[in-house]
């Protein structure tokens, strides 16, 4: 049975680390389990486009350089690592559609697709150290909140460069398909063009229709 352990104290993290590092791991293999994977989800904000979540299991022997949060990282940067991890790492990458994420709610949403990138794993962790406030339901191992943790955990930093990169390219396929949008330039969220779009051409069905700005859109607009 699955057992939740409380976020981590912040007197534990008095300051963030100049960069993530491999301490919260190190800890978590000194208790007895291993592997620990890090887990994170890029995409919860924008108006369009699915959330992806990925986990991500490090080789401790092998752990790419620069690894850090994937918003302070250069699209080339994320797109180097993106390589690394897959080359060096046990990954798992899952994913909520918008009209998942409009039937439970955008945390619910984000939550589940960590829960499955997790269960996607061919590794199976023994212990989950999760981005943000919340323990995904449903996990088959214990799991950690770790606030700011892709600031503190290479594991958590990996996934999420994982997540941004892999939902990056999931909207710039979308562009194609849906080209009066500009997906590629903004990957969904809510820009002066991405409105402006949606106030000429109205919502196209990537569009999150329970997100404010699109609750009031007359969805039969062509």
């Amino acid at each position: 049975m699955k057992t939740r352990t409380p976020p981590d104290s912040p007197s534990l993290f008095p300051d963030l680390p100049l960069a993530p590092d491999f301490s919260i791991e190190s800890r978590t293999r000194r208790r007895g389990l291993w592997p620990v994977a890090g887990t994170d989800e890029a995409g919860r904000g924008p108006l369009a486009g699915p959330v992806v979540a990925a986990a991500v299991i490090l080789d401790p022997k092998r752990i790419p350089e620069g690894l850090n949060d994937s918003k302070k990282l250069s699209a080339a940067q994320r797109e180097r690592l993106y390589d690394e991890i897959l080359a060096t790492a046990t990954v798992a990458i899952a994913s909520s559609s918008p009209r998942h994420i409009d039937a439970r709610d955008i945390r619910k949403a984000s939550l589940d697709a960590m829960r499955r990138a997790v269960a996607g794993l061919e590794l199976s962790a023994m212990h989950v150290l999760v981005d943000g406030k919340d323990v995904p339901d449903g996990l088959s191992c214990s799991g950690t909140a770790v606030v700011k943790g892709d600031a503190r955990s290479v594991s958590i930093a990996a996934a999420s460069i994982l997540a941004k990169v892999m939902r990056d390219r999931m909207m710039a396929r979308a562009g194609l398909v849906y080209p009066h949008y500009g997906f590629a330039q903004h990957a969904g969220y809510g820009t002066a063009m991405h409105r402006g779009a949606i106030v000429i051409h109205g919502p196209c069905p990537l569009h999150r229709m329970s997100f404010r700005p699109l609750r009031q859109v007359d969805v039969t607009t062509e």
